[in-house]
């Protein structure tokens, strides 16, 4: 909302010294945000009043241009001083008053003004719009001065308001009230401590007989009508300066005296209105819902359908206004109006929402109504707006007003006096409390409970009806007292507390993961039926059995991840899309996993905390939520460049990152063939701590790769962090200082026996002598029997506390590959 400075002073005893910007800082203060404060005086050099003396029509342009000649000084010799200017606005005539912007002024934006020939005139100055000069969003024709409002000649900047300033706030939706003059008067009040002038309290006359017999059918969804009628308006009739220029400060472009009128009544009382044309009105006045296929052509000429849910006010021929968003043109003011009614009225916030969300049709009242309007603002705004119709339009006000309805006030609150000191943890002076929460307009009753504890029952005023329980009122009381008033001290962190041994897990294998290459993500967290049927996972894999959100951020994307491998994969997607070939991505997060029958949830009210066992059943109704760590690879493990061609990401680098995890957990992984989608049946690796299935590793099944348009021959891996044992004490490792000893040997075995098997074998037959074992070659072809391979194995022997003889190195190097021959036939090759 824009308001200037100098509508809010008139409700407020400011000190001389106060400017726009302390104004703005108060309202930073009690909570009120404020977007801009714009200071109107940016225009420098001559802006005078101009009179418009001729017109020249040019013609040969694509646009209309006239050439003016404007007067812009004193009489001298009874003629007054001319100065010609080229203009392309038409909504002025001869005789009108305009400001003038003079050759040497500079206008808002540091835009100067110069003599220039153009459109083969010389223009000497330029007549400006209310845009041009900083004081309104009004670009469509000029600004025209009323008539009288000043000599030719005479300094603009004071007359058009440039020694204001125009201070623009974004209102919060509980905060209705502040959408007026009088709302933000008041805030200011409390910020500063000055005294404030309520525009709401003025006299209204006691009238029993109705200006029209109004009928409310549906009270939830009008409170309160009020008809106040107006006759012999002089439709003619000029808004005042004062009120056009305070208008157009707030961003609203003058229309009519009625408009006008009805306009500035709202920024003052934040009451909207809406003028009828009371002798186009037929009959009684009914407010209703709308009926099924009823249609309204409204202010806009725009035939609309009327929904069921829309609030509707009718007359004998039928709906002839759309409640609260936008009168029918049936009933307009016209150019020959001189008998107004005028509405003032109470919606419900919620249909008047819809409403103008179904129709598109925002506007300031239907702002207003949808954050709710205060009820007993109504018959003094229709007062406040009839009387301005009298003193400017030269209409008399009719006996009688109509005023039906019954809007309920807000319910009383009740809290402990100090609970604003306890919840802020500061100890305020004595009263605070009531006085705050009067200056808000609360009435105060102030008492003791049974147990001796102050309490303050606080009714709230009508044009607060967010204050509905005691956090409402406490959120009072602080921000009046100063958001800054209360300390900001960190609480001190409990002696012995840390990390979990979990969460140190997380954050060792993140790193030993990003250590090694891979570049972590974080995919988006939902995935679908259809993409894991992609994945080639069945209908009775558990991973299927997802949970389904009723209000998920995408339709198609509406359950929550069984595997981190959907999200993963399309981060893969996405990379490859914008021309990254060559990945390595991880992710850590949670999946989840509910049951195949899940205990029902059970239903907890929130009158008060629910009990211990309440919150074991609740836990236990939720779904297991563990803790995985997924890998996917595509392009170049190792790049290409001088140093050689590079190698692909294979299953192998797969299984690797599976180890590099079990490494940075503290755990032995143990490798095993394995068969499950979305991996290649041939090309899988099963993951196990002990006999525990906690993962599996390699490429991707080719279909899978076809299907979601992946890199040929990704590879990815996915294991259960959760399913790791944790390991509370870590020893430091002990490292021997004496010399290893190295020896390389070459097995023949089986096609069919997995590397990893042999491997194993090979480390438990070698005793504590063998330090590491690696496979460093693979080897099939003629020089073997049919069904044969050979793995070349590098042994590494060290003694912890001596220098280890070639002799007894040589021992366990027999050892283990006894074990070998012993488990699976392997036999040197020769």
């Amino acid at each position: 909302m824009r308001i200037p400075v100098s509508w809010l002073a008139e409700h407020l005893e400011l000190p001389a010294d106060t400017t726009a910007d302390t104004l703005a800082e108060a309202f930073v203060r009690i909570g009120l945000e404020v977007e801009e404060v714009a200071h109107l005086s940016q225009v420098s050099g001559p802006l005078v009043v101009g009179r418009v003396a001729e017109i020249e029509e040019l013609s040969g342009f694509k646009k209309p241009i006239r050439f003016c000649r404007v007067e812009v000084g004193d009489a001298e010799d009874g003629e007054r001083p001319t100065q010609g200017i080229v203009c392309g606005a038409t909504n002025f005539s001869e005789g009108n008053l305009v400001v003038v912007a003079l050759p040497g002024t500079v206008l808002p934006g540091g835009f100067e003004i110069a003599s220039r020939k153009t459109y083969g005139r010389v223009s000497e100055g330029m007549i400006c719009s209310a845009k041009e000069l900083g004081i309104g969003e009004d670009h469509d024709g000029i600004l025209v001065l009323p008539a009288g409002v000043a000599d030719p000649g005479s300094d603009a900047t004071e007359l058009v308001g440039l020694d204001d300033s125009v201070i623009e706030l974004a209102i919060t939706p509980d905060r209705g009230y502040c959408f007026s003059v009088r709302g933000l008067a008041r805030e200011l009040s409390n910020a500063l401590e000055v005294p404030f002038g309520d525009p709401a309290s003025m006299h209204v006359p006691e009238d029993e007989r109705a200006s029209r017999e109004v009928r409310i059918e549906d009270e939830s969804a009008c409170s309160r009508f009020v008809f106040r009628r107006v006759t012999g308006v002089d439709p003619t009739a000029p808004t005042p300066w004062w009120m056009r220029r305070r208008l157009a400060l707030a961003g609203i472009r003058s229309i009519s005296l009625s408009v006008d009128v009805t306009n500035y009544v709202m920024l003052e009382l934040g009451q909207p209105l809406h003028a009828w044309d009371a002798s186009k009105l037929t009959g009684d006045v009914v407010v209703r819902r709308a009926a099924e296929g009823e249609k309204l052509t409204t202010l806009d000429d725009v035939q609309r359908e009327l929904d069921p849910d829309d609030i509707v006010i009718c007359d004998e021929s039928g709906p002839v206004s759309l409640a609260g968003v936008m009168g029918g043109a049936s009933t307009e003011i016209g150019a020959e109006t001189h008998d107004v009614l005028l509405e003032a009225a109470n919606w419900d916030p919620a249909s008047i929402a819809r409403t103008i969300r179904r129709h598109k049709l925002p506007s300031e009242a239907g702002k207003r109504f949808e954050r709710t309007v205060d009820p007993a603002v109504a018959p003094v705004a229709a007062e406040l707006a009839a009387k301005l119709l009298v003193r400017y339009g030269e209409g008399r006000i009719a006996q009688g007003r109509t005023d039906v309805g019954s809007p309920l006030a807000p319910a009383p609150v009740t809290m402990p006096l100090a609970l604003p000191d306890k919840i802020a943890g500061v100890s305020y002076e004595r009263g605070i409390t009531a006085r705050r929460l009067s200056q808000i307009g609360c009435r105060i009753e102030v008492g003791t409970s049974d147990e001796g504890v102050g309490l303050v029952t606080a009714h709230p005023p009508t044009w607060r009806p967010d204050l509905k329980q005691a956090a409402d009122l406490v959120e009072e009381v602080l921000r009046l007292e100063g958001y800054h008033t209360i300390p900001s001290v960190l609480p001190a962190a409990p002696p012995g507390r840390g990390l979990t041994a979990a969460q140190r897990r997380r954050r060792a294998v993140s790193r030993a993961l990003a250590a090694d290459g891979h570049v972590e993500v974080l995919p988006f967290p939902f995935t679908s039926d259809e993409v894991l049927g992609k994945l080639g996972i069945g209908e009775d894999d558990p991973r299927r059995r997802a949970l389904s959100l009723f209000n998920a951020l995408e339709s198609d994307r509406s359950q929550l991840a069984t595997t981190l491998l959907p999200g993963l994969l399309d981060s893969l997607q996405r990379n490859v899309s914008r021309g990254q070939r060559d990945l390595a991505l991880f992710h850590i997060g949670q999946v989840v996993l509910p049951a195949q029958q899940p205990p029902a949830m059970p239903e907890v009210g929130v009158a008060q905390r629910p009990t211990d066992a309440e919150i074991a059943a609740l836990d236990a109704a939720l779904p297991a939520q563990p803790t995985h760590a997924a890998v996917v690879l595509a392009g170049k493990r190792e790049r290409q460049g001088w140093w050689g061609p590079g190698r692909d990401a294979g299953w192998a680098d797969a299984v690797e990152a599976a180890r590099t995890v079990a490494r940075a957990a503290g755990v032995e992984l143990t490798v095993a063939a394995g068969d499950l989608l979305p991996w290649h049946p041939g090309r899988c690796a099963e993951l196990k701590v002990g006999d525990v299935v906690v993962g599996h590793a390699g490429e991707l099944h080719p279909k899978v790769v076809e299907e979601l348009g992946l890199p040929k021959r990704a590879c990815a891996m996915e294991i259960d962090l959760d399913a790791l044992p944790l390991e509370e004490s870590r020893p430091a490792p002990s490292i021997s200082s004496y010399p290893p000893v190295l020896l390389d040997v070459a097995l023949v075995v089986d096609e069919a026996v997995p590397a990893a098997e042999l491997v194993d074998a090979v480390r438990s037959g070698g005793g504590e002598l063998l330090e590491d074992v690696r496979l460093f070659d693979v080897y099939s072809g003629e020089q073997l029997a049919d069904g044969k391979k050979s793995l070349a194995l590098a042994l590494r022997f060290r003694a912890a506390d001596r220098t280890l003889k070639q002799e007894e190195a040589t021992e366990a190097r027999d050892s283990a590959l006894h074990a070998a021959e012993s488990r699976f036939g392997a036999a040197l090759r020769a």
